[in-house]
């Protein structure tokens, strides 16, 4: 007679609470939910509720992965310089910006990073061109943008190296412009082929993407080499701005949220590195979002709802390993 044992080569476990060391197609019992429970790779991408943010904002600042991400400033109102860190359960507050500001950017990790532009003032009426570096304690202003602006986009590996692209200042002037950071100084480089603002952003200096925002870009993705952007033919399926992206990766990229037509949405896209393909939407419309982590692990959190929301989303993709119960009928 073929037992359990037999089969697999060990006896059901028993465990209170979810068995985080099991494998695929693992049983064991869960003593505290009183159920048996295995591990199983989820065939869809799905959302589930995190840790909320400490202070409910919007327009920040976003790095890291889903374990490890940081966010920025922002807008509660009034105008703020925190920085809170995420270590995939809570969010923890930390040292401030030296300068409170919103709709800025910021590229680089949790522990090493650099936050630039945005604007100092509710209403924004023109942005601004301050940097400042984290080197995981605290922030420190360095030299500046050559260009200042707010609703930009940027990425980054670390604190010493970035790039900064697209913006926005009344006038209203959307802007191309792409500047590149050494550690020290930043650098005019190569533009964006559509001048825009409230993009998504994933890579690092050497390469990344550029994806939707407002202005004539809404539904365009651009790859950036490290030298110069092209306009790739992998289109949003809805063109949108103001929406939170994964970080990490330029292969493959996830695109949540944002504002299209009539406003608000939840729609999450996901790119394969060819094209974009709609997915499972998030729990909460939102807008101006923080986002961080990849496209099979990534983080949506904050944002503007009616008004503002400190809700943290977590998305694992397709082939992630998920518990599932045993249920008798």
């Amino acid at each position: 007679m073929s037992t359990y044992k037999k089969e697999v080569g060990t006896a059901v476990q028993n465990n209170a609470g979810d068995y985080t060391g099991a494998v695929q197609g693992q049983l064991w019992y869960n003593s505290t939910a009183s159920s048996f429970q295995f591990k199983s790779l989820s065939t869809v991408g799905a959302w589930s509720t995190g840790g909320s943010l400490n202070t409910a904002k919007a327009y920040i600042g976003s790095v890291g992965t889903q374990t490890a991400a940081l966010s920025s400033g922002g807008a509660t109102p009034p105008l703020v310089g925190e920085t809170e860190l995420y270590n995939g359960t809570s969010w923890t507050e930390v040292n401030d910006l030296n300068t409170a500001r919103w709709q800025l950017a910021t590229g680089g990790t949790q522990t090493s990073a650099i936050s630039f532009g945005g604007a100092t003032a509710l209403p924004a009426p023109t942005g601004v061109n301050n940097s400042e570096s984290w080197n995981g304690t605290s922030w420190i202003a360095t030299n500046t943008l050559t260009t200042a602006r707010r609703l930009l986009m940027g990425v980054g590996s670390d604190s010493t190296s970035a790039i900064a692209f697209g913006g926005f200042n009344p006038g209203p002037t959307f802007y191309a412009n792409t500047e590149s950071w050494n550690g020290t100084s930043w650098t005019e480089v190569g533009d964006l082929n559509t001048a825009r603002r409230a993009t998504g952003s994933t890579g690092d200096a050497t390469a990344a993407l550029a994806i939707g925002g407002e202005n004539d870009g809404a539904s365009a993705t651009e790859s950036w080499n490290g030298t110069s952007w092209t306009t790739l033919p992998a289109t949003l399926n809805t063109a949108r701005g103001s929406a939170g992206s994964s970080k990490i990766s330029t292969t493959t990229a996830l695109f949540f949220g944002g504002d299209a037509p009539p406003g608000r949405v939840t729609l999450t896209e996901l790119y394969n590195g060819t094209s974009w393909s709609e997915t499972t939407d998030m729990a909460q419309a939102r807008r101006n979002l923080g986002g961080a982590g990849t496209s099979t692990a990534a983080l949506a959190f904050g944002g503007e709802i009616t008004p503002l929301t400190a809700v943290t989303e977590e998305w694992l993709g397709a082939g992630a390993p998920v518990t599932e119960t045993i249920t008798t009928s």
